[in-house]
């Protein structure tokens, strides 16, 4: 899984990060949260309409529901068929975004992680200072002409303890997490994350 806050290029890499392995021979699919499957893609939009209120534990509830969707739907029939799946965002987007940065009680995260019934082999977090996150979304709706999401358009301060709550977690489980440096160029990230891959993966 690919995680971080905004604008360190998640997405690009994912796509990148699937035809790499796919170039090495192991079938794999490109996903994304939310969204990743017809439902889930669906609340996606709700989620991330900034004009639409919600309260952290809603915002939590509808991530764990489309989660549960694209984890029924996509991943699971996919590892299945032993296909890996790089997925942009998964379950610890939740436990950071909802949880550290909004103050949603994590033993309630939690319980709903158990309920989603997996974790990712590995994670790979891609690591921004908050002013480099800024600069890279506003130019990205720039260049799409679109307006920041509920996400996007939180402050300073919140995307400040977003990037310390990946960091942290990071800290608490390495052998699970790599912290991947996405300030460098695109090539550079993606070679760091390949080598991640191919070290802790095989």
């Amino acid at each position: 899984m690919l995680e971080g806050g905004e604008g360190a290029g998640k997405s690009t890499q994912a796509r990148r990060l699937a035809d790499w392995l796919a170039g090495r021979g192991t079938a794999a699919l490109a996903t994304r949260e939310p969204g990743g499957a017809p439902g889930a893609e669906r609340i996606r939009a709700l989620l991330l309409d900034p004009a639409e209120p919600l309260t952290p534990l809603a915002q939590t509830l509808l991530h764990v529901a489309a989660r549960v969707e694209h984890v029924a739907v996509t991943i699971r029939p996919a590892l299945a068929s032993g296909i890996w799946v790089v997925c942009d965002r998964f379950m610890d987007s939740t436990r950071v975004y909802q949880g550290v940065a909004q103050g949603v009680a994590p033993a309630a995260i939690e319980m709903l992680a158990g309920i989603v019934g997996i974790e990712p082999d590995l994670t790979l977090v891609l690591d921004l200072p908050v002013a480099v996150s800024r600069e890279r979304s506003a130019a990205r709706r720039a260049q799409l002409g679109e307006a920041a999401d509920r996400y996007e358009a939180m402050d300073d301060a919140t995307h400040a303890r977003i990037r310390d709550g990946f960091l942290a977690r990071a800290a608490a489980a390495p052998d699970r997490y790599a912290v991947i440096d996405a300030s460098a160029g695109l090539d550079a990230v993606f070679a760091e994350l390949c080598a991640a891959v191919a070290q802790r993966l095989g």
